[in-house]
């Protein structure tokens, strides 16, 4: 009978233990799990605790890795995210912001608005073709129109948006039929001119609109290439007087054309010329030498003036030449390669106007032509102000009062 209690009490007591177990491994899991938003160090602390108190590593470990399993099942998206680092937690450096400026930017697309201007048949169609691969000029739009002398100079605009690599571009082309093919020349500059300075007025009135687009539509000239005939001599006084008076408001890329009517010797000898005749007379064109701003970009604009004019030749045909396909014109003596350096500057002139310079381009517009006639607006709308009111102009000059003048 004494052995049956003893066994009973026995029994009894282990029942105890396991329960005591039970529960204080049941207290533990809510204590991990009410802790899980803590740091690191305070769970280190927590063990070191345990194990001085003389519990089992085996007891306290095993409901810390049950917690630390059911975690890392109930987050396995935050996890895919840190691995591929596109998730909150992912990577974040100052370079992300190139990241969102150019998905912008690509969003939006760009503009580049070009006008050629040159005497009828210097290949001003063919030269804009051949610089975008496609047919973008105003013949190309129009084939069957057939189109005779201009009394005047006439402006012709065409708008096409190419796209390539994902990059859209809204490309301008503005032509100018019947310029320099008159007998009296006198002021055919003159639509020219009227054309750049209304471009610029229609953005300065969309400008000081209160309510006004974004972005506001750009239209203004971003770059003039000027053709030149191939005679070897100098400038002629149209051509001075072109450049002189638009060199002002728009940037100027002079151009030979039809370069291959010139043999290199003769080609180099009528450059100098041209280089002469623009110093002489106080002809600014792209780029000018005040615009440059660090060291290696006024080492490539001093090499770029070197070149000035560019000799060019244009074509959208294409030859067979060692087994490849080239853009050339053919003659009795061979075959003159447009993309061959050794035979004109297209390559130069295709860099400068694409790779190189495009954002320049529009940035000269802005900052200096557009300014100089924003500054020159706003300034005789203070004149015409302050003539209603019967102040001096100087009172409103610049948008201040100087009482120190008299």
């Amino acid at each position: 009978m004494e052995d049956r209690q003893d066994r009973g009490k026995c029994i009894i007591e282990q029942n105890q233990a396991q329960d005591n177990n039970s529960e204080g491994q049941a207290a533990v899991l809510k204590a991990e799990m009410s802790k899980n938003d803590e740091s690191s160090p305070q769970v280190l602390e927590h063990k070191e605790k345990a194990t001085d108190e003389g519990e089992t590593t085996e007891e306290t470990l095993q409901p810390e890795a049950g917690v630390k399993e059911e975690l890392c099942q109930s987050v396995p998206d935050l996890q895919k995210n840190l691995i591929s680092g596109t998730g909150l937690f992912g990577y974040v450096g100052i370079e992300a912001v190139l990241d969102q400026i150019k998905s912008k930017t690509v969003k939006a697309g760009f503009e580049f608005n070009l006008m050629v201007v040159g005497q009828s048949g210097l290949g001003k169609s063919t030269l804009v073709n051949t610089l975008f691969k496609s047919k973008v000029s105003r013949k190309s739009c129009m084939p069957s129109c057939e189109e005779s002398i201009f009394k005047t100079v006439k402006l012709r605009t065409i708008s096409h948006v190419i796209e390539e690599k994902g990059v859209r571009m809204k490309l301008t082309v503005t032509d100018t039929p019947g310029f320099g093919d008159q007998i009296n020349n006198n002021d055919c500059w003159e639509p020219i001119v009227k054309y750049v300075n209304q471009q610029y007025e229609q953005y300065l009135k969309e400008e000081l609109h209160v309510n006004r687009k974004r972005p506001i539509p750009d239209s203004r000239v971003h770059c003039c290439i000027y053709f030149l005939p191939a005679t070897g001599h100098r400038l002629r006084p149209i051509d001075t007087e072109f450049m002189k008076r638009l060199g002002a408001i728009v940037s100027i890329v002079p151009v030979i054309a039809k370069a291959d009517t010139l043999t290199i010797a003769e080609r180099e000898d009528f450059k100098e010329r041209i280089r002469q005749d623009m110093a002489a007379n106080g002809i600014s064109v792209y780029p000018q030498k005040g615009n440059d701003e660090d060291p290696e970009e006024c080492l490539l604009n001093e090499q770029i003036r070197k070149s000035i004019p560019f000799a060019v030749v244009g074509t959208d045909k294409e030859h067979q030449v060692n087994g490849n396909k080239v853009l050339g014109r053919k003659t009795n003596w061979g075959i003159i390669e447009v993309e061959n350096v050794a035979h004109c500057e297209f390559a130069n002139l295709r860099d400068l106007l694409i790779r190189s310079h495009l954002q320049d381009l529009k940035d000269v517009t802005h900052n200096v032509h557009y300014e100089n006639y924003r500054v020159g607006r706003l300034n005789e709308s203070n004149i015409n102000f302050s003539s209603e009111l019967g102040l001096p102009a100087w009172m409103l000059e610049n948008g201040h009062n100087d009482k120190s003048k008299p």
